[in-house]
Formats: C-alpha cells, sequence, structure tokens
C-alpha cells in the first residue's frame, strides 16, 4: 500500500505513538486524521502537520463513526494505525481492597472495546475502496504490548486489554481477507511516552537498561517506522510484532 495520497486515521495521534506515526505520515504524503481526546494538543499537531483533528472517544460509536466520516470526506481512507490507550495499575486486591470493577471495566472499554470500534467502523468504509494493484483495499495496525505476554505487578486490567488486542489480531484479518484488508498488531516494549515521562527519572532509567539491546527507551519513531514498513509490505497480516529490544518483564 502507497502511502502518498492516501487518507489514514491515527486514534492517540495527539502524543506519544500515535504522534510518532502521524508525523511519519505526513512526511510520507498521506493525509492524515487525528482522532484523539486532547483537543488542545490535537489541534496544534493537526495545524503543524496539515492535518484533521477529530476529537473521539474511540469506545464510543457516535465518535468513531463521525471520524470515519470526516476521513471519507478528505478523499480515499486506506489506514487505521490504532494507538489510543490508557495505562492504570491496581492490584487484585491492594490495600484498600479489592480491584476496582468500574477501572477494570474502563481499561477494557478503551483499550480492547475502543480498538475493535475502530477497526470494524474503518474496515466496513475500506471495503467500498476500489482495490490497490496488489488487491488491497486497506491496512490496520493496533497497538497492544508486551504487557500482553508479560503483564506486571498491577497491570492485570492492562494486561488483560491488549491481551485482547493480540487474541483478535488473526481472526480479524481472516475476517477481512476477502475484502483485502490487512490486519496488523504491534506489541511495543518501554516506549519514551507521555504515560512512561510522568514517571521519576531514576525509575525511567532502570527501565531502559532493563531493555538488553538497544539500552534505551524505545522512541516514537521506532514505531514509526515498522507503520510505515507494514503498510507497504503487503505479505504482512494476522501477525502481532514485538517492538522492544528483547526485553523480558519482570514481576515488577
Amino acid at each position: 500500500m502507497d502511502i502518498q495520497g492516501k487518507v489514514f486515521i491515527v486514534t492517540g495521534g495527539a502524543s506519544g505513538l500515535g504522534e510518532g506515526t502521524a508525523r511519519m505520515l505526513a512526511a510520507e504524503g498521506g493525509r492524515v486524521v487525528i482522532a484523539d481526546m486532547q483537543t488542545e494538543r490535537g489541534e496544534a499537531v493537526a495545524r503543524e502537520l496539515g492535518a484533521t483533528f477529530v476529537r473521539c472517544d474511540v469506545s464510543q460509536e457516535a465518535d468513531a463513526q463521525a471520524v470515519v466520516t470526516q476521513a471519507q470526506a478528505l478523499g480515499k481512507l486506506v489506514g487505521l494505525v490504532n494507538c489510543a490507550g490508557i495505562a492504570p495499575a491496581e492490584k487484585t486486591v491492594g490495600k484498600n481492597g479489592p480491584h476496582s470493577l468500574a477501572l477494570f471495566n474502563k481499561v477494557i472499554q478503551v483499550n480492547l472495546v475502543g480498538t475493535f470500534n475502530m477497526i470494524r467502523l474503518c474496515a466496513a468504509a475500506m471495503s467500498a475502496n476500489e482495490p490497490e494493484p496488489t488487491g488491497e483495499r486497506g491496512v490496520m495496525v493496533s497497538t497492544a504490548s508486551v504487557a500482553a505476554f508479560e503483564g506486571q505487578i498491577g497491570q492485570a486490567a492492562y494486561a488483560a486489554s491488549k491481551g485482547g488486542v493480540v487474541g483478535m489480531t488473526l481472526p480479524i484479518a481472516r475476517d477481512l481477507a476477502k475484502l483485502g484488508i490487512r490486519n496488523m498488531t504491534i506489541a511495543p516494549g518501554i516506549f519514551g511516552t507521555p504515560m512512561l515521562f510522568g514517571m521519576p527519572k531514576e525509575v525511567q532509567d532502570a527501565l531502559a537498561a532493563m531493555v538488553p539491546f538497544p539500552s534505551r527507551l524505545g522512541r516514537p519513531q521506532d514505531y514509526a517506522k515498522l507503520v510505515k514498513h507494514i503498510i507497504e509490505n503487503d505479505m504482512l497480516n494476522g501477525e502481532v510484532i514485538r517492538l522492544d529490544g528483547a526485553i523480558r518483564m519482570q514481576p515488577r
């Protein structure tokens, strides 16, 4: 799939991995729709990139459909990159009792249901596209996490949500194969995002040192490079790719 002149939706595109991806797509000549809850930041990034911003709670059908409608108004919607997500931490049983069920539900709603919500609506829109010379009508990339495989203490909700993203990657790819729409997932390791930068510097340094090689925090540009390759390589489908410097997470 060529990026030049095509329309791509990036959820969570106002910061972190999503912003890095939006910048890459814009630099490659794509028309980018940034879908995010951060209105001020999202509008600023959109203005800088010549992109479009739509405020969106990915777990809400109406919000997600509004993003798709806006994207289709810009041209041929061929790509979705799901980067929206939250990562609160809470133990199954902690000092204040059992894990909040409301918090668990919220994480699942945003990270898993929100990802599927965007996939289903974008896939429906892409299915009406004229196929590219490769036979493709679209490509979608979702964001899981190494926590899907090695969730740490306090990550029951987060790991469950990302494990769900991993688990639905192949069946969605199979569902959409006859339509010429590919579905992939990236499972990042420890990346330098606003979520991580909220931690103390010594914690950030300790996390970076855990990565075998390269022993540093991942960068949004690293993620964006892989997204670009997935978009352009039509043999990549139905797979989860770890992007983690060979890290295997310890319990804490």
